[in-house]
């Protein structure tokens, strides 16, 4: 890289291009945002908020194709070489069919006469890694290469599929990822995008490349080039066009980033796009909360949920007064036990674990009363189980809030009281139906 003072400015040049310094005033808020970060606040959360895209130390492109894998270096051309500031890759990974994979292997990556290799060296790009293993070809069912996108069972395999490589490159808090969905089949673009809008962070961009007639689509057109090379209309026309003349640009698509609103499960592990949909669609649904003392389980946000018997005692304890219109708790003051919490809260247990159930562990536990050491605990246990089940905004209506009434720190939860009910939730798991059946008669006598 060279280095060349103008005035008081130090301009950097790198390929042949200019880039400008970034400025004082931004450097400044930097530096003050990591000397004095915002309460709660990491400084490698700053670090991600106040950096670029092209800032990142692992840039990829991402784009799907079928028949024309010139949209690879039409976006490369967009991105690397005509937009300002530049995003350079340092990957592309490109997601098609079986025979969309051979043509992109021909077309762009042969040796000899790859466009993607000829547009490197025409605008002296820096090495980007693009090879087949970076190719992930569509599968159908059986695991086998799909060649094209025929039936919904296709489309279904197609979503999947995209969705889970965008999850797994999403996973790098290092990367920025620019996903275009200019090629392939329309449902493979729209996969694509809403795949990103499900697992997009703040650095990630989505955008469409557009060409400027007679090239869009021009199977003899990559990108425009640097000199003079002539290519032709189809017949009967046979009308010439140099490349070098063509247009080519990006529309910069804004959407919606849901990511924190999907639970840990589906960004930490392989799931169907029909499943992270979904997710999504209870995230920003109405808060609702429905306990089954005797399944031991909730349903929180629109799913299932299994607690442990202390978790859900507890959140259950809470849930009630909250429902009925009383106050808050105080978490017990250290070495002050409270027999009135430990009271209320073994109501709960005992409906939960049954009338066979061994409760002596817990009741030692609370003999005394229940201590700050319980309180505390047991509320940090189930803060964590809700937001690794729900994800960390869903969660946010499940978990117990610290409110202040005159002088005194209440703990409650701040969901509506209507929306708490507690009833027999229908679907499998916890105890067979017949015990729980007896156990919710006996929960409702004790508490009536």
């Amino acid at each position: 890289m060279e280095m060349s003072y103008v005035g008081s400015r130090i301009e950097r040049r790198r390929h042949g291009r200019t880039y400008p310094p970034t400025s004082w005033n931004t450097t400044c808020r930097r530096r003050s945002a990591h000397r004095n970060p915002a309460p709660g606040t990491r400084n490698a959360d700053i670090d991600t908020f106040m950096k670029q895209p092209q800032d990142h130390s692992r840039r990829l492109l991402v784009a799907v194709t079928g028949l024309s894998p010139q949209i690879v270096t039409e976006t490369l051309y967009a991105l690397a070489v005509r937009q300002e500031p530049p995003f350079v890759p340092t990957e592309v990974r490109l997601i098609t069919t079986e025979e969309g994979a051979e043509r992109a292997k021909l077309s762009l990556l042969h040796p000899e006469s790859g466009w993607f290799h000829r547009l490197r060296t025409d605008y002296d790009l820096p090495p980007i890694a693009f090879g087949p293993e970076r190719i992930h070809v569509l599968k159908d069912a059986g695991g086998r290469p799909l060649g094209d996108i025929r039936s919904p069972e296709d489309n279904e395999h197609a979503a999947d599929t995209i969705t889970d490589v965008v999850r797994e490159l999403t996973q790098d808090d290092g990367s920025a990822l620019h996903v275009s969905i200019a090629g392939g089949r329309k449902t493979m673009g729209f996969y694509l995008g809403y795949a990103l809008s499900l697992y997009g962070r703040a650095q990630d961009r989505l955008s469409h490349v557009l060409v400027s007639a007679p090239y869009e689509s021009h199977p003899q057109f990559f990108y425009p080039t640097i000199r003079s090379q002539v290519i032709y209309t189809p017949p009967p026309h046979n009308r010439p066009y140099d490349t070098r003349a063509a247009e080519v640009t990006l529309a910069a698509i804004p959407f919606v980033r849901l990511r924190d609103e999907l639970p840990d499960d589906l960004l930490e592990g392989k799931v169907r796009f029909s499943e992270a949909v979904t997710a999504a669609q209870r995230a920003i649904g109405p808060a609702e909360l429905v306990i089954d003392l005797p399944a031991r389980r909730l349903r929180a946000g629109g799913k299932l949920i299994t607690l442990s018997p202390v978790q859900l005692a507890f959140l259950a304890w809470l849930a009630r007064r909250r429902k009925e219109g009383r106050e808050g708790v105080e978490c017990p003051v250290p070495d002050i036990p409270e027999s009135g919490h430990a009271e209320t809260f073994l109501t709960e247990y005992r409906m939960i674990i049954g009338e066979m159930g061994d409760d002596e562990r817990t009741a030692n536990r609370l003999r005394e009363g229940m201590t700050h050491e319980f309180f505390s605990q047991t509320k940090s246990k189930l803060h964590r189980t809700l937001t690794r089940e729900l994800g960390r905004r869903q969660a946010a209506p499940y978990l117990v809030s610290r409110q202040q009434s005159h002088s005194r720190w209440l703990y409650c939860l701040d969901i509506a009281p209507g929306a708490i009910r507690f009833e027999m939730l229908e679907r499998g798991g916890g105890p067979d139906r017949k015990t729980a059946t007896l156990r919710s008669r006996a929960f409702d006598e004790a508490a009536r």
